[in-house]
């Protein structure tokens, strides 16, 4: 750390990461780009080698890599108080924006072009879905030697199958995944990895317990980016607590990706829809809370984190199940669609998304906006 980080006060960590948790659209890679350009180009606060280390570290921890990369970051600077306060900053603007449009489209007569903006939003997430798939693909390939990839295959086909025919089971399937890969890599080792194999899928619970596990999930059992939230927790939202129909699903997935901050943040959507602003701010809460746990322990340990084999060896099987899993998510997410309009918006989606290889937010825009103007022409929506 830069001598120059003693005199960084809590004042200036406020500031600089509410600005980002206000200007940071586009996701996890532009939350890093963020970061790095403030902490490290712009005022040198963090080695630039050390600022590497912890997006390496960060990626291999369950929850939000970025949020927990936000966290470490202000850590770095000013130790917890200035980890909590930088988390909170990073997530508030988000979050509080997140939380007004759910009570938008979440209103029990919401206007006819809060429902077009929904619906046109909501046609383009699948393919969102699938281009964090792709994207996870490179780094989750490169995990496994040539003599191992038949098992990335198998791990990602089972994560496409169990999201898909099997949803109330992905977590199990996700960290059976990860211990397998374990066992393989290192069955003359310990593996002491993690205990949350134990973890039912939660159907029993109701009410705020239901609230709590869905969240939990996101934020303790999340491998490999914000986007699996789809999978993990579609099935519950919509088939097992009946909160949303699929149709709300895909909207609060879209306001996920069209305000600033985590994309985990849609879980705040979600408890919204559960229990109104109470069961919003207790989904956060519980969602984001194991991100300030995982990086106040660990973080003076990042290094033993990022070389341990079974850490490594687990994140291999388990991630790429999650990249499958994402990937899947596509299948439900385009049957949700309900609206003949929706199929040409899905397809012009994929087209400024893959082929023309434009933003996400954008095209999530741009369906919306065709979805307003559809809904004043008269089209159902």
């Amino acid at each position: 750390m830069n001598n120059s980080t003693e005199k960084v006060s809590l004042s200036v960590i406020a500031k600089e990461w509410l600005r980002l948790g206000i200007t940071g659209f586009g996701g996890p890679p532009a939350h890093i780009a963020l970061l790095r350009k403030l902490c490290v180009e712009k005022n040198k606060w963090i080695e630039s080698t050390e600022f590497e280390d912890a997006v390496a570290t960060t990626n291999l921890m369950p929850g939000p890599a970025s949020t927990q990369l936000a966290i470490f970051c202000a850590w770095k600077l000013r130790g917890v108080r200035g980890a909590l306060l930088g988390g909170l900053c990073f997530i508030a603007p988000g979050l509080v924006i997140i939380i007004a449009l759910a009570a938008l489209f979440l209103a029990k007569h919401p206007m006819n072009w809060v429902l077009g903006a929904a619906g046109g939003a909501g046609a383009g997430v699948a393919v969102v879905a699938l281009n964090a798939a792709y994207q996870l693909v490179p780094g989750s390939w490169q995990r496994f030697t040539s003599t191992q990839r038949a098992r990335w295959f198998v791990y990602a086909i089972l994560g496409v199958l169990c999201t898909n025919f099997l949803p109330a089971f992905v977590v199990l399937v996700l960290l059976a995944c990860g211990l397998f890969e374990v066992m393989l890599r290192a069955s003359d080792q310990r593996l002491g990895l993690m205990g949350p194999l134990a973890l039912g899928h939660g159907a029993a619970l109701t009410g705020m317990g239901a609230v709590c596990w869905v969240a939990l999930k996101v934020g303790a059992l999340s491998y490999g980016g914000g986007f699996v939230i789809i999978p993990l927790m579609q099935h519950d939202v919509v088939s097992t607590y009946h909160w949303m129909t699929n149709a709300q699903f895909l909207n609060a997935v879209a306001l996920g990706q069209i305000t600033p901050g985590p994309v985990a943040q849609t879980v705040a959507v979600v408890g919204y829809s559960a229990r109104g602003l109470t069961g919003a701010l207790l989904a956060a809460f519980i969602a984001f809370a194991p991100s300030f746990i995982f990086v106040l322990i660990g973080a003076p340990r990042f290094e033993k984190i990022r070389t341990n084999k079974n850490v490594a060896s687990f994140f291999a099987g388990a991630g790429t199940a999650v990249l499958g899993a994402i990937a899947g998510a596509s299948v439900p997410l385009t049957r949700a669609l309900h609206h003949g309009w929706q199929i040409p918006l899905l397809l012009l989606m994929f087209v400024w998304v893959f082929l023309l290889r434009k933003g996400v937010v954008s095209g999530l825009l741009i369906c919306g906006a065709v979805g307003i103007a559809l809904s004043f022409l008269g089209l159902s929506v």
